[in-house]
């Protein structure tokens, strides 16, 4: 068995999320059928993030395991190939050690979240950035987002059906600019927890409303309580830029 490691894009609005499921489309099944369909026999893929629902991705990354030894550009062309009509495409495809796993190897995860912060609806990118139509104070923003910076309990930021084993993580980066009318988010962190990111978003955007201050948010975090939490943004926004290994 050969291992691939697999960088890819996809527009997350047609997919259920990444996860596998066996009644709705998903990008790790569109995955999983084009790879199989190309190599000839059945595949696993790994993923190294679970995006949700309506979640895009610049360069998520993923692992499989082929019974033949394939040139690595043959592997990238022939699966996407077979990934045509979905909106995924293999950037690249590259072999790997056995041991390395697109999940679990993986030092660090880059996400940005977008919002176009403006009066007039969205045409283009209804489905890529979250309009917000109140000015939003983005020096505000970025001043209260560093308080989230660093080793802290994210229980406030944590969707109820989170698995993960603890509430407890470190976070890298949260940085919040402004390019006229558009916004970005950027975070980084070795993992984050389902909703972390959207529901900091969701808070961070009250707090450039002027309805909630630095100190609001830092005692929202300090409550370890997800109804002190402010509205989860939508997942449209949302894009798995890059992992670290």
């Amino acid at each position: 068995m050969s291992r691939y490691k697999l960088i890819i894009e996809y527009d997350g609005t047609p997919f259920a999320g990444w996860q596998w499921q066996d009644d709705a489309p998903t990008v790790q099944r569109v995955l999983t059928e084009a790879i199989a369909a190309f190599c000839g026999h059945a595949v696993k893929v790994a993923g190294a993030g679970r995006t949700d629902a309506g979640v895009h991705a610049l360069g998520q990354v993923a692992h499989a395991d082929l019974e033949k030894d394939w040139r690595a550009d043959r592997v990238r062309d022939a699966v996407n190939a077979h990934l045509r009509p979905h909106p995924v495409a293999v950037l690249s495809a590259e072999k790997v050690a056995d041991d390395f796993d697109a999940r679990f190897s993986a030092r660090k995860r880059h996400y940005l979240y977008r919002i176009v912060n403006r009066r007039a609806d969205l045409a283009l990118e209804r489905t890529r950035a979250w309009r917000v139509p109140r000015p939003l104070d983005v020096e505000a923003m970025h001043a209260a987002a560093q308080r989230l910076v660093g080793r802290h309990d994210f229980t406030t930021f944590r969707s109820t059906e989170c698995q993960a084993k603890s509430p407890v993580k470190t976070l890298d980066q949260l940085d919040v600019t402004r390019d006229g009318d558009e916004i970005q988010i950027r975070t980084s962190a070795r993992s984050f927890l389902h909703n972390q990111v959207r529901s900091m978003v969701g808070s961070l955007v009250l707090v450039g409303d002027d309805k909630w201050s630095a100190d609001d948010l830092s005692a929202a975090q300090a409550a370890r309580d997800r109804a002190a939490c402010g509205p989860v943004a939508p997942p449209e926004g949302l894009y798995l830029v890059s992992v670290d290994y």
